[in-house]
């Protein structure tokens, strides 16, 4: 990864677009990320989406991954291909929030080439907390609350 970017601010963002979007991760395409119909696979968009959404939890949210005792367990996901993505492209991973809940949180991500203003793809993530020892709902642990709250924006869907 070569690290995170800010986020454009549009007052009238389009939601489909980069400006709908309030965070972004540069993400680099691999050569192994290819698959033999010569574009990145399918099974790749939703690392990216994981990706995304667990480096801003993780850096900005101060997520300890191996000892909090909430963690988020993804519980949905979907992805929508709109144009194919291809090794050396470089990928500018966009978050947002679009759902925000008492133990629940909908992330909307879109994945662009660097500089296109159209997604390659769009989809959505969802996370339940839980309590790690008895995997039981939890409310959303209040730091990353903070942190989810500044991501909020129009839902694309």
């Amino acid at each position: 990864m070569s690290g995170a970017v800010p986020a454009r601010a549009a007052a009238s963002a389009h939601p489909g677009l980069r400006d709908g979007y309030r965070y972004f991760l540069a993400i680099p395409t691999r050569w192994m990320d290819n698959d033999s119909y010569g574009h990145v696979n399918n099974v790749t968009y939703y690392s990216f989406f994981d990706t995304v959404v667990n480096e801003h939890l993780i850096r900005v949210g101060g997520l300890d991954i191996a000892r909090d005792p909430a963690i988020g367990l993804v519980v949905e996901t979907l992805c929508k291909f709109r144009k194919s993505l291809t090794f050396p492209d470089g990928i500018d991973a966009g978050l947002r929030v679009v759902k925000l809940g008492t133990s629940s949180v909908k992330y909307e991500i879109g994945l662009f080439r660097h500089d296109d203003p159209e997604p390659a793809a769009t989809g959505h993530f969802v996370h339940v907390w839980v309590d790690r020892a008895t995997q039981r709902p939890v409310p959303i642990p209040p730091a990353i609350r903070a942190v989810l709250e500044s991501l909020v924006g129009d839902s694309l869907e």
